[in-house]
């Protein structure tokens, strides 16, 4: 494809200003100012929505498009064709992921991998999963229908049952055990769920793909949360993918009858529950940081209007992108059970359950992604995941960088989920040119 001396002339003057990629050539200019077609990743936004739609919804009524249904086998074939569409020629591994490939001018160099996933959880919206996995197939045709050859081999994949448990991506990085293949996601066994997507499971070892094997692997996604949206950022840049340490709480007071048990004489669980609860919140929140703690889940027995509560069972959730803070903390709620046990004549024990380390994004591809952002005259702000990606499972054996781009109001995993196609439109064409970028830089 030519390129007219005025879009030459315009393209240095941009390069010129953000001062990201001085000495260009000729090709360099050309790529630097290569943009993907917004109008064709909403439409294949819109498209992949139909396929798990309510009946006579939507766009708007988002999607119950579950891992392993028909919906999923569905959506899976939709994006295959689009593959197809864009040059490549989607190939199922045997833990149901499906690859896409395009050839580098350097066959010596590392693939660089990218994708997402496009299962969702019930009543999910359209963007969590899709909006990498559509921009992946968008980006190979951009460099197809331009004629750009990268000197790396690029690879897009779609990962499955990301919400289910990271059926794909763990398959691929040898963290999805055989004995896990009998566990039931939406009533079917994995195992089962794998074959119906066209994989093999007693091949799962074949799908293992080796440390070292990638230069690395970007993924774009939705943020999920409201940080951006409320700070009017359009791109975030993630330091990595936050640990994650659940406690398991049991406080055994007595129970007794809730009418004739003086309130001093009473050894109420649910009371040692309630001071816990709050404990868990001043700890979490007494020093600066995007930590967070969560006790979501609560069981009460004998759970009667006229019973003092006896036991109580519940959780404690801890997240930050440091392990040792979060275990510092649950030392701290550690320290305030045995306190508030004491206070109401109970016993508490609190018992770790998980323990799931951080995956850490790599700072250059960090540096990468502002890179490509500031060269797209966009701002971009640092911040943690909160929430599980397929980039945790692949940073076990690549280097790891996301792109978060804006939810509008922080709604996810709800009909309600949006991002505007602007910000849709940014995050694929930053995903991009850090393509082009880590492409150029790397050997």
């Amino acid at each position: 494809m030519l390129i007219t001396r005025r879009e030459l002339f315009s393209g240095l003057v941009a390069v010129s200003a953000t001062a990201v990629l001085p000495n260009m050539s000729f090709a360099q200019v050309r790529k630097a100012n290569l943009r993907i077609n917004a109008d064709r990743l909403r439409e294949s936004l819109e498209g992949l929505s139909v396929f798990g739609r309510p009946t006579g919804g939507t766009f708007a009524d988002g999607v119950s498009r579950l891992a392993f249904t028909d919906a999923d086998v569905a959506g899976r074939d939709y994006a295959m064709r689009l593959m197809r569409a864009a040059g490549m020629e989607p190939r199922i591994d045997p833990a149901g992921n499906i690859f896409g490939s395009r050839s580098g001018s350097d066959r010596n160099l590392k693939p660089i991998l990218f994708g997402s996933h496009i299962d969702s959880v019930p009543a999910g919206g359209n963007f969590d999963g899709d909006l990498g996995s559509m921009s992946a197939i968008e980006i190979m045709y951009t460099l197809r229908e331009h004629d750009v050859t990268t000197r790396h081999p690029l690879q897009m994949v779609i990962w499955p049952n990301e919400e289910g448990g990271f059926t794909g991506s763990g398959g691929a990085t040898g963290v999805l055990e055989p004995s896990e293949l009998a566990h039931e996601y939406n009533g079917v066994s994995t195992s089962d769920g794998i074959r119906k997507l066209g994989g093999d499971p007693r091949r799962l070892a074949e799908a293992r793909l080796l440390p070292g094997a990638f230069r690395c692997y970007l993924e774009l996604h939705i943020e999920q949360g409201g940080v951006l949206n409320k700070a009017n950022v359009p791109i975030g840049v993630v330091e990595g993918i936050v640990s994650i340490d659940d406690y398991a709480v049991e406080i055994r007071g007595f129970a007794n009858h809730a009418g004739t048990t003086p309130m001093a004489d009473r050894r109420n669980a649910l009371l040692a529950a309630a001071k816990l609860v709050e404990a868990v919140q001043n700890v979490v929140t007494q020093e600066p940081g995007r930590q967070v703690g969560t006790v979501g889940q609560l069981e009460v027995f004998p759970n009667a209007p006229n019973v003092v509560p006896g036991l109580v069972k519940h959780s404690i959730e801890l997240r930050d992108l440091s392990a040792e803070k979060i275990a510092r903390m649950g030392e701290e709620i550690q320290k305030r059970a045995q306190e508030i046990a004491k206070e109401t004549k109970t016993e508490i024990t609190v018992r770790k359950i998980m323990h799931d380390p951080p995956a850490v994004a790599n700072p250059d591809l960090q540096a990468s992604i502002e890179a490509a952002a500031a060269q797209l005259g966009l701002k971009t702000m640092r911040l943690p995941s909160g929430a599980g990606h397929d980039a945790q499972m692949v940073a076990k054996i690549a280097p790891i960088g996301m792109i978060f781009v804006p939810s509008v109001d922080g709604v996810s995993h709800s009909p309600k989920e949006f991002t505007r196609w602007q910000d849709c439109g940014n995050g694929a064409n930053v995903l991009l040119q850090t393509i082009l970028l880590v492409d150029r830089a790397s050997g």
